[in-house]
């Protein structure tokens, strides 16, 4: 396994060369190196490498987004491969912003790290009603709800999802994590959340936590 031209579309994905990417994970199927070594031992080790340098102030969130551009750009090279060899997400994850916000800056970044985590992410976008995300999670068998909210009037929307879902039957069978800007553990521990992360990069660790731990049982 060329291991050099691993850490070469690892460092490309870092400094979000995203034309660079591409063409290295082009390369690196084309030497035969298995999609899911690629994903796990380049893009993933890249995402990770980039998250704990946002946590510890290192990089900020425009490198953070042009990385996680990088990344996606060489997810959708990945994606089709991976699929035809039969190798599956590790889980699904519903993500939106809540009924009311607009916002969308974070939850795209958001959702761009959870991906790199090897996971499946169904975007319902902004101004997303409760009723949508449950109908997500049903149709999908995600794991996983990621709300975010970025104003202190719709954090109630975070609420209402974990009531409907409550409602639905369903509450038990998903992890809920929320996140935004004026969202506080006590908030999503008032609320009845599972989780909650104060950046990206930590939402995409606790991501891949909550969802193993959920398809262990």
């Amino acid at each position: 396994m060329n291991t050099e031209l691993l850490n070469e579309i690892s460092e490309k994905l870092q400094r979000g060369k995203a034309k660079d990417v591409s063409a290295l994970v082009n390369q690196a199927l084309e030497e035969g190196i298995a999609p899911d070594v690629i994903l796990n031992d380049a893009l993933v080790v890249g995402m990770n490498i980039v998250g704990e340098k946002f946590r510890s102030n290192e990089v900020f969130v425009p490198e953070v987004l042009v990385a996680a551009r990088a990344m996606n750009a060489g997810l959708k090279i990945l994606n089709p491969v991976l699929a035809d060899a039969g190798v599956e997400p590790i889980g699904t994850a519903v993500i939106c912003t809540v009924k009311g916000d607009m916002h969308d800056i974070g939850k795209n970044l958001v959702r761009m790290m959870i991906e790199g985590q090897g996971i499946k992410c169904v975007d319902l976008g902004v101004d997303a009603a409760p009723e949508a995300v449950v109908a997500a999670v049903k149709e999908n068998n995600a794991q996983l709800v990621c709300l975010s909210a970025l104003l202190t009037t719709t954090m109630g929307g975070q609420r209402d999802v974990i009531e409907a879902l409550c409602e639905a039957g369903i509450r038990d069978t998903v992890r809920v994590m929320v996140g935004g800007a004026p969202v506080t553990k006590e908030w999503a521990d008032d609320i009845g959340a599972d989780c909650y992360t104060l950046d990206a990069a930590s939402a995409a660790k606790e991501a891949k936590r909550l969802i193993l731990e959920m398809k262990k049982g």
